[in-house]
């Protein structure tokens, strides 16, 4: 879609890394689609308090990246690689992402971006407890939701995974993004234990990222992991058994833009995290929406559920759903919401998504000249209308719902 040739075109400015490739993509989409560059605001600009806007900018947010001294304003720790520092870095995150909204909203500019819904999604415990409010399907979790006890170490794990019946779980720093610092524990008895972790420890004990994905299997080594990640926060949830291809466990990342599915990309992997850095490898689309269609399931009934999940989040453009498809695939849960959960490069639309052709941020820039402010005067830009789901108000968006209003289950929806 390209501008009205009787309307200026929207103006757009991009708060993010300059250099970083995401930036540069989207860039690419601007060109694309007949427009002119969007203005670039560095994250360091924001972080030293010299961000402005333009009265009728739209403004994007996008991630800070692993630009180092970006990560050493936010994290402190001078390091992109480390893994402690989460929550100091959500906390300096959250503040500049809502200093960028007060310095918009000043201008007169308008965000794709909902500061709130941004600190959902970074914090794993609210994210995971806002769908389940919201009748989302997601693994069960005892930390779940504002008023979750929290996790001090390693006598709290046990703990909780002996009280709430679960020998495999997925521990997260609450803060965390990119498998950053996840451990996929298996326990069996007081004796035997597996852990699956990309994290490191070097001789003075820091914890480091790496791109090697190992195992522990002693207590103790375990235990220490744990004890280092929990001040910064932890997230546990129930480790669902997930439906594989070619023998590798799968998962998508669902792409929804104005509230509906535009992108998909099945990630398989030998280990129990699928993302790419870490050895996963893309799969086969057509071949995991086949699987679902001969296991008597409707893949548009799990790219609904992506949509109910993004619908938590009204007043964001775009954000990435992590959807679990259980084994046999009729059956599925969301793992996360991921506020830049867009960086597919290359990929295009799905079919009968209207993005077909475009690539995820050509989609998004599609929605943002659908609803030009230029048009109609400011508005929101959040999924309020273009969903599939009918129970909508009249403005369009689902309503936030409360836990009351629906039943817990078990943590799995039928896609049928």
């Amino acid at each position: 879609m390209s501008p009205s040739a009787s309307s200026a075109p929207p103006r757009l400015a991009v708060v993010g890394v300059p250099a970083d490739r995401r930036v540069g993509l989207f860039q690419d989409a601007m060109r694309a689609a007949g427009l002119p560059a969007a203005r670039t605001v560095s994250w360091a600009a924001v972080l030293g308090g010299d961000a402005a806007f333009l009265p009728g900018e739209i403004v994007r947010v996008d991630s800070p990246g692993e630009d180092a001294e970006v990560d050493r304003l936010l994290r402190g720790a001078g390091d992109p690689t480390r893994v402690e520092g989460s929550a100091r870095w959500y906390a300096r995150f959250t503040s500049a992402v809502r200093d960028v909204a007060r310095a918009a909203a000043m201008a007169g500019a308008v965000l794709l971006d909902d500061p709130e819904d941004i600190a959902v999604m970074f914090d794993k415990r609210l994210c995971h407890g806002v769908m389940d409010a919201a009748g989302v399907p997601v693994p069960d979790s005892p930390t779940s939701g504002p008023d979750a006890a929290p996790v001090r170490g390693w006598a709290d794990v046990r703990a909780l995974m002996a009280d709430h019946r679960m020998p495999r779980v997925f521990l997260k720093p609450a803060h965390g993004s990119s498998a950053s610092g996840v451990i996929a524990l298996e326990t069996a008895g007081p004796a035997r234990i597996r852990a699956t972790t990309s994290v490191e420890r070097d001789e003075a004990g820091r914890l480091f990222n790496s791109l090697r994905v190992r195992r522990c299997t002693t207590e103790s080594e375990v235990a220490g992991l744990v004890d280092a990640l929990a001040p910064d926060g932890l997230h546990i949830e129930r480790w669902l058994p997930k439906a594989s291809q070619r023998g590798r466990a799968a998962d998508l990342r669902v792409v929804v833009v104005a509230g509906r599915a535009t992108h998909a990309v099945v990630r398989t992997s030998r280990s129990p995290m699928t993302n790419l850095h870490l050895g996963g490898a893309r799969g086969d689309l057509d071949q995991a929406r086949a699987a679902v269609e001969a296991a008597g399931g409707s893949w548009g009934a799990a790219l609904a559920v992506c949509e109910r999940a993004a619908s938590c989040f009204p007043d964001t453009l775009c954000v990435g759903v992590d959807l679990l498809p259980a084994t046999g695939w009729r059956r599925f849960a969301v793992g996360e919401v991921n506020a830049f959960g867009d960086l597919l490069p290359r990929l295009t639309g799905l079919p009968g998504s209207g993005a077909e052709g475009l690539d995820t941020y050509g989609a998004q820039i599609a929605a943002v000249l659908a609803r030009s402010p230029h048009k109609d005067g400011p508005q929101k830009y959040g999924p309020h209308d273009g969903g599939r789901r009918e129970d909508r108000r009249e403005d369009g968006r689902e309503p936030r719902r409360t836990r009351t209003d629906h039943p817990r289950n078990d943590r799995v929806i039928d896609a049928s």
